[in-house]
């Protein structure tokens, strides 16, 4: 297993010269388009900000997938903790076992972190401490190309490399834990 790990505090994009093609940007002042299924919670667009919350019937984060797959990909946002204690988007992909996670990038107030999800519960490869205030929006970056991911949180920067990352990806996903989180200017580009 080949796992690198780069944690700095100003990171390049991965793949800079590389234009994508952009796959959604919701403006979140009118319903989502059919590319999105809500999988538990509620994810409301109001004003140009998709307001977040877990249902506590359902007993599992809120959960949105973005039903378009890409393999090289970026997801741009800011978003708000209002509440929520943790924030993490992901892909799954066709595995051997079936549709399964393939990786996922974790926010909490207090750390960031990059895992993958060849295992159970899903490996964290790389991590980093943070402070990120609720109510205050943070600028979020993620860039996915093959077995690497990279994440400019502000100003944190967080790269790993893990064979599984490659898992070819048939949807994008948001979740949120704990009462509700906010997110506007959302834009997801990407290639098979």
């Amino acid at each position: 297993m080949k796992l690198i790990i780069l944690a700095a505090l100003i990171c390049g994009p991965v793949f800079a010269a590389e234009t994508l093609p952009i796959v959604a940007e919701p403006d979140f002042k009118s319903p989502l388009d059919a590319t999105w299924k809500i999988a538990h919670g509620t994810y409301e667009p109001k004003d140009g900000v998709l307001v977040c919350a877990e249902k506590p019937e359902n007993k599992h984060s809120a959960v949105i997938w973005h039903q378009v797959g890409w393999n090289t990909g970026v997801i741009e946002c800011e978003f708000r903790f209002d509440g929520s204690k943790v924030l993490i988007l992901g892909c799954d992909g066709n595995t051997p076992n079936g549709l399964k996670h393939v990786g996922r990038f974790v926010i909490s107030p207090k750390q960031i972190s990059i895992a993958e999800d060849s295992v159970k519960p899903s490996h964290t490869i790389a991590k980093l401490p943070a402070d990120l205030k609720s109510g205050v929006w943070h600028k979020l970056r993620l860039e996915w190309k093959g077995d690497q991911i990279a994440i400019q949180l502000n100003e944190l920067a967080l790269q790993a490399q893990h064979a599984f990352l490659a898992t070819p990806k048939t949807r994008s996903w948001i979740a949120v834990g704990g009462q509700k989180a906010s997110i506007r200017l959302l834009k997801i580009s990407g290639k098979p």
